[in-house]
């Protein structure tokens, strides 16, 4: 597959400078960085290479720049490079480049994206909500940038594999056993299987604070679950089974998949065998009865031990996670581990990855952290018992006024069909108001923004698509390749070099876990198609530059449906 534009550039910018009279005065392995223009008004791809090798060269970097641009030669690529401000040095292509990446486009499925240079097997750890409670609204996060993430890579090639790390074990379920044997009402858990085990959690969990024996009472339960004990193991594994069942209907709605369920239980039976290993091998040491890990050759984590076996023998995340890591590593043969978590478990992960560091793990462990979520006036978003909002109840109330929105635009369309797109922009909505941010910004809920036609919403994203494909349904006909393209228009040029550069901004999306990035182009290259709309009428137009047209409505509408798709929404034909 051919470099993208900024790569083609790059290798000329390099060639060129390694045949300039100061060649020799490099500083050593110095490559030349190609990025696309901030503003188009001065070229289309820029490079600050001059600026950066002035103080070595000891000269004045407009003087340097005059020089690589009097020396460079674009060919069929680009113009005569031009100089800008303190030394930028400007590209602009030339539109026969522009046309032969077109045909290049036209033929590829994968739109000129590359596969990653070194295939990896990932495991992506994300969502991991816990049983026996309803996923809230702090799972959006987590879930949705987790399986962004995850499509992005394997669309680069990767070979990735999605583990969904739920809370299956725990003190809870002392009280959800003692509950289940005492206060269960068994006609809620067959209409409502999650409420009634949260309300079961709940009672039982209040009334531990006013009935004496009760905490030891639950207590027991779970230490006979522990044990083995058979009705308990059967009730456990009801539960979670039941929460399987009502977490995989919001995943379902989601479009969420997982390769693996692996739970905390799953990895019950290695953690006392990892706690004598770490100790044999001295990286753990007993500590006032507990077996911690210290660190102090790390000075942020020097005063903070990572607990692995608590003073009464019960064990902790870290334990778990540690041997998951072994699992992860050994069984499923990963070269990188992901974990989509929110910022509060920093301190947690890097003792995890540095005790594995401790152990020899090598695979390429990365925290991808995020914010909150916050509501219009910018606090915790809760309801107004201060609970955590239900992810389910805000999936649905976004289906439901986007339906209002579909309803009053297209009154006549088929009851089903109205469902069906109200179904695909509500949960593309939420998905994009979360992928639209930085992971690490605090972002306002907001429905009115979220589902507006205007602005960096997905309605208008999608809306861009519908309406790429309304041209052909007008025509009568799909697209068909084999004219000649011919850019002559500002708007026709403009939009095929935006969606040239989606090669350039897919694989750009991992180097920091930024989906944003993506979002952001996707929403510029809708503006930019909407201005080409306005600008070049299309079936009006004759011969060649139909022609032309007609290909750029079908790659922007390729473009915006494999770029959505990587976010994980979904576009509709009809809006």
């Amino acid at each position: 597959m051919p470099n993208t534009f900024a790569e083609q550039i790059s290798t000329k910018l390099n060639e060129t400078l390694l045949s300039l009279p100061f060649a020799s005065d490099l500083p050593e392995g110095f490559v030349a960085q190609v990025d696309q223009a901030q503003n188009r008004q001065f070229g289309d791809y820029q490079s600050n290479a001059a600026m950066i090798l002035a103080k070595q060269l000891k000269k004045n970097p407009r003087e340097i720049a005059s020089t690589i641009a009097d020396a460079f030669d674009g060919g069929a690529l680009t113009d005569k490079p031009e100089i800008a401000g303190p030394g930028f040095i400007n590209f602009r292509l030339k539109p026969e480049a522009l046309s032969t990446r077109l045909d290049l486009l036209i033929e590829d499925e994968k739109l000129a994206v590359s596969a990653a240079g070194e295939k990896k097997t990932i495991v992506a750890d994300f969502s991991a909500p816990n049983v026996a409670k309803p996923m809230h609204v702090g799972h959006i996060r987590s879930t949705i940038i987790g399986d962004s993430l995850c499509r992005i890579a394997r669309f680069l090639g990767h070979d990735v594999i999605a583990d969904n790390h739920i809370g299956d074990w725990g003190t809870q379920f002392g009280m959800i056993l003692w509950g289940w044997k005492n206060v269960l009402n068994e006609e809620a858990l067959e209409e409502d299987p999650i409420g009634e085990l949260v309300r079961v959690y709940k009672l039982v969990n209040g009334r531990q604070k006013e009935e004496e024996g009760l905490r030891d009472e639950c207590k027991q339960e779970l230490v006979k679950l522990q044990a083995g004990d058979e009705e308990n193991l059967a009730i456990w594994k009801k539960c979670i089974e039941l929460s399987k069942q009502g977490l995989q209907k919001i995943y379902g709605l989601l479009d969420i998949e997982f390769d693996y369920w692996l739970g905390e239980s799953f990895y019950n039976d290695a953690l006392a065998p990892l706690v004598e290993e770490l100790m044999k091998e001295g990286i753990a040491e007993e500590s006032d009865g507990a077996i911690c890990v210290f660190f102090p050759e790390n000075e942020k984590m020097a005063d903070k031990p990572a607990l692995i076996r608590k003073s009464d023998g019960g064990f902790l995340y870290a334990t778990s996670d540690l041997a998951t890591i072994d699992y992860r590593i050994n069984e499923l043969k990963a070269d990188a581990i992901w974990y989509v978590v929110g910022a509060p478990q920093q301190l947690h992960f890097d003792q995890i990855f540095a005790i594995a560091g401790k152990r020899g793990q090598n695979a390429n462990f990365e925290f991808i952290p995020f914010g909150s979520i916050l509501d219009k006036n910018g606090k915790m978003l809760k309801t107004r018992d201060g609970d955590p909002v239900q992810l389910a109840d805000v999936l649905n109330e976004s289906i439901e006024r986007a339906y209002k929105v579909v309803d009053e635009k297209n009154p006549d369309f088929p009851e089903e069909e109205k469902k069906q797109i109200a179904e695909v922009i509500g949960i593309g909505a939420v998905k994009y108001a979360e992928l639209s941010q930085f992971r690490m910004t605090d972002y306002k809920f907001d429905w009115d923004t979220m589902l507006a036609l205007k602005g960096n919403t997905a309605p208008y994203l999608i809306n861009a698509y519908v309406r790429t494909r309304a041209i052909f349904r007008k025509m009568g006909d799909d697209f068909q390749p084999g004219g000649n393209l011919v850019l002559t228009e500002d708007a026709e040029k403009d939009l095929a070099l935006k969606l040239a550069q989606f090669a350039e901004t897919v694989p750009a999306v991992l180097n920091d876990f930024r989906p944003n990035t993506l979002a952001a182009y996707l929403y510029e290259l809708a503006t930019t198609y909407h201005r080409f709309w306005e600008a070049c009428p299309v079936l009006r137009a004759e011969g060649d530059v139909r022609y032309t047209r007609l290909a750029l409505c079908e790659l922007t509408g390729r473009v915006l449906r494999c770029g959505l798709g990587l976010l994980g929404i979904r576009t509709t034909e009809k809006m």
